[in-house]
């Protein structure tokens, strides 16, 4: 049987001859000199765990943890590993693993007295011993009823709820040990695979730690974000407030009805901080505010609401983007596959811009360029302006908080606001909804019903937009003086009904359709909210479905 097989992201793909009913994994066993672990396979654009028999001619691509999917495998799995872990060393105890943290994931294990350093030493012994004796993870698919009756012997009424409030028929369980749990994707064959792993004992719960993608057989070096713990602890504290902390407390409330209420208090919220984050600024007079945060963070609408907050303080802000201060075209940077760079900071004027913004605080008039994209180069004499004393100028891009740009101003003239939608939704207390998942699905709607993109060319673009991200944004979010966290508990049972049509839209031909359905199956678990004329005209969330009054 000839396939035609792709080792890497950046091989070219060759055909070779397969015995019938071989699995991926002893394909795998064939090729010594991967640089990374196969973690999972694309088997004619679909993913594939490695225990998939292939019985027919096929195109195969093994994955690493370089592949978000595999990513994610490889935390599932490793989230199971650590549930076994702390079962034998601890007992049948209440463990919740909560959202991503210092390069990890952030878990609180409720044990009857104070979790020790020990208890954590103890239960990252027990996880290495499973890797050591490589013990298998066994899968079982589970009709909804029988499921039903599993998790509740099992006390997980929790996942029991939220199955019944679904539309999943289907549901996978895995188990290691005698340890069986449920998770809503993939895993790998056996513990060997999540060799790569560190705990640590962290305030009040555990930091599950793994290597990052852009180095996938290394643990990152720790630094400790905690202006990002307390931004995650306020907003379980938000959705206290609504009364839903899980996917099933989000489904009952669209079922009464009472998630107008939803939508309304979310909306407050949003509202309050954002006053308290300009009472701030003109409390302390600062003149240069910086606003940055990943891709579908919401940044353009953030900034216009802050600008009326700082107008109701009696401030009348200056609204700049730093995407004016394009060097020329002939002059952008370029990647390793010297395509232009545009994301880079030196694709940026940073003399020009870092000497226009201390005119404007001096109170000279300057000449602001606007960048012409189509002919790739500044345009003059179009905004001509003067800042008035103690008027402060909002600048809004995504190197706002690298000190690089505005390494020529005064540090006490600054202030730095960090945008990102940070979940802390999840769907039960051990299956998280990755932050990235929801930003890509708020870009997706976006992109399609304003700039002419379709669901594949989002997808295509995703990792590349990451990896900028990953070099440009995240490492500068400690320098934040406030985090403004734009996510709504609600926006994805509305994302649904725009996202859903794209995603199914990509047919099985396309490299994009094996994300594609990991999104489909991700959204299932949500019900729809079939009604958003209630979400108001300046809503964040308006910036990707559109009705904004902003974009």
């Amino acid at each position: 049987m000839i396939i035609q097989l792709k080792t890497g992201p950046r091989e070219l793909p060759f055909e070779r001859i397969v015995e019938k009913g071989t699995t991926i994994e002893q394909l795998i066993s064939e090729y010594q000199d991967l640089p990374y672990t196969v973690l999972a396979a694309k088997v004619d654009n679909k993913i594939s765990e490695l225990t998939k028999r292939i019985e027919n001619s096929c195109c195969i691509e093994f994955l690493d943890m370089r592949n978000q999917a595999a990513n994610l495998i490889y935390q599932r799995s490793l989230s199971l590993l650590y549930l076994k872990a702390i079962q034998d060393v601890l007992g049948k105890v209440p463990v919740e693993i909560d959202n991503s943290l210092n390069k990890g994931l952030y878990t609180e294990i409720k044990t009857p007295r104070p979790l020790t350093i020990k208890d954590v030493n103890a239960i990252e012994q027990k996880m290495q011993q499973l890797v050591k004796d490589d013990a298998p993870f066994v899968k079982e698919i589970m009709m909804r009823e029988d499921a039903m009756k599993v998790l509740l012997e099992a006390g997980h009424n929790e996942k029991a709820r939220m199955l019944q409030r679904s539309d999943v028929d289907l549901l996978p369980f895995y188990s290691i040990g005698g340890f069986r749990n449920f998770f809503y994707g993939q895993m790998v064959p056996s513990a060997r695979y999540v060799s790569h792993f560190e705990l640590r004992k962290y305030r009040r719960g555990v930091l599950l730690r793994f290597p990052h993608p852009s180095d996938p057989g290394r643990i990152p070096e720790f630094e400790d974000e905690i202006l990002l713990y307390k931004v995650f602890g306020e907003t379980k504290k938000w959705d206290r407030l609504m009364g839903i902390a899980y996917v099933g407390d989000l489904n009952e409330k669209i079922d009464s009805g009472e998630y107008k209420e939803i939508i309304q208090i979310s909306e407050a919220l949003h509202e309050k901080k954002i006053a308290q984050i300009a009472d701030l600024i003109t409390k302390q007079n600062k003149r240069i505010v910086l606003i940055s945060g990943p891709s579908s963070s919401g940044k353009t609408t953030f900034a216009r609401r802050l600008s009326i907050q700082l107008r109701v303080n009696g401030k009348a802000p200056l609204y700049l983007g730093t995407d004016d201060y394009f060097v020329e075209r002939t002059q952008t940077p370029h990647d390793e596959h010297g395509e232009p760079n545009f994301e880079d900071i030196t694709a940026l004027d940073l003399d020009l811009f870092n000497r226009d913004m201390n005119s404007l605080l001096l109170g000279n008039e300057v000449d602001i360029p606007t960048f012409d994209f189509l002919h790739g180069t500044k345009v003059y004499g179009k905004r001509i302006t003067r800042a008035k004393k103690g008027q402060p100028i909002i600048i809004e891009g995504i190197h706002g908080l690298n000190k690089q740009l505005t390494d020529g101003i005064p540090d006490e003239e600054k202030f730095k606001i960090y945008i990102s939608p940070l979940t802390s939704l999840n769907i039960d207390e051990h299956n998280r909804i990755p932050t990235t998942d929801a930003r890509m699905l708020r870009r997706m709607v976006r992109d399609y019903q304003f700039r002419g993109h379709s669901a594949q060319n989002t997808i295509n673009a995703w990792p590349k937009v990451r990896k900028g991200e990953d070099k440009n944004i995240f490492p500068f979010n400690g320098e934040a003086d406030v985090f403004f966290n734009s996510v709504h508990v609600y926006e994805l049972a509305v994302l649904k009904k725009y996202a859903e049509p794209l995603l199914k839209s990509i047919t099985r031909e396309e490299p994009e359709y094996s994300e594609a359905v990991r999104m489909l199956k991700f959204l299932q678990f949500f019900k729809t909210i079939e009604e958003d004329s209630i979400i108001v005209n300046n809503s964040i969330i308006r910036e990707f479905i559109g009705g904004s009054i902003f974009v």
